[in-house]
């Protein structure tokens, strides 16, 4: 059923205000699951479900599915239209508030048409999180999957924060008319597949990612000078850059995420640097 029907049978709208355009072209949502290879082992996250049109599909692969949806009109919808699945659980709530190892005990995927605005809000979340998921197939808006793939010169804080933990990839594009209601762009399925091998340990990451942060900072400066807000002097940052290898004169977007690994890995020539900014 259309999504406009389906809503209109409950006397609901769709609420902008949490980014609601529901994903309805079948063959899409097929390619989404099947991008991910969900298979009868597997777990899954969705986040966002909405009227359950993805979940359904997840459903008659995975060998479960726990679809985490904010907006509690839509329980009801899915109670009816998931009757009868007993491997899907639904769990009201905002999925920045849950931590995956609260609802998995074991690897698990996630697979979702994720509200837009708040794409790389959930991204840092899941893979800040201990308990971090195998892979991940996301629709979310085409420039967000751009700017995800990026190479150097044209990195960003996402890209970085992303393709620290894995391997990013665009596997195809989705025009807006396969939404309701149609968004104002199109979009592509992103598929982050992390790898088996941490780069760092847990307790690196947030230290690690201070320094990514400080880096890109203030985009149109070199990074010789973002990186003295850190609380060093200009002398400790030259020492520092060149024991990485990393010419100063740079700037953030240009460099690799070896190189991010080299400035961490080089930073105790100056002093540690273990305290995060503050919020």
């Amino acid at each position: 059923m259309h999504p406009k029907q389906l809503l209109d049978r409950y006397q609901l709208e769709p609420k902008k205000s949490l980014g609601q355009n529901f994903l309805f072209d079948e063959n899409v949502l097929a390619r989404v699951v099947d991008a991910a290879d969900v298979n009868a082992a597997d777990e899954v996250l969705e986040i966002g479900p909405g009227l359950g049109a993805l979940t359904r599909l997840l459903a008659q692969r995975a060998r479960r599915v726990v679809a985490v949806e904010l907006d509690d009109r839509f329980l009801p919808i899915l109670h009816n239209e998931l009757a009868g699945l007993t491997n899907v659980q639904v769990v009201h709530g905002d999925i920045l508030a849950h931590s995956p190892g609260a609802l998995f005990n074991r690897p698990y995927k996630v697979v979702a048409n994720v509200p837009y605005y708040i794409t790389g809000a959930i991204l840092r979340h899941l893979l800040a999180a201990a308990h971090k998921p195998e892979l991940m197939v996301l629709t979310v808006q085409k420039e967000v999957a751009e700017r995800l793939t990026a190479v150097p010169p044209h990195m960003s804080l996402l890209a970085v924060s992303v393709q620290f933990y894995g391997r990013v990839q665009t596997i195809s594009t989705i025009k807006a008319g396969a939404f309701w209601p149609r968004p104002d762009v199109d979009s592509a399925v992103v598929r982050v597949a992390l790898g088996a091998a941490r780069p760092l340990s847990l307790a690196e990451e947030e230290p690690f990612f201070h320094i990514v942060r400080a880096g890109f900072s203030q985009k149109r400066k070199q990074l010789q000078n973002n990186l003295r807000q850190l609380g060093l002097s200009k002398e400790e940052v030259g020492k520092w850059l060149t024991a990485a290898g990393v010419d100063g004169r740079r700037r953030a977007e240009t460099l690799l995420i070896s190189e991010w690994l080299a400035l961490y890995q080089t930073s105790h020539i100056t002093q540690p640097i273990t305290t995060p900014p503050e919020t």
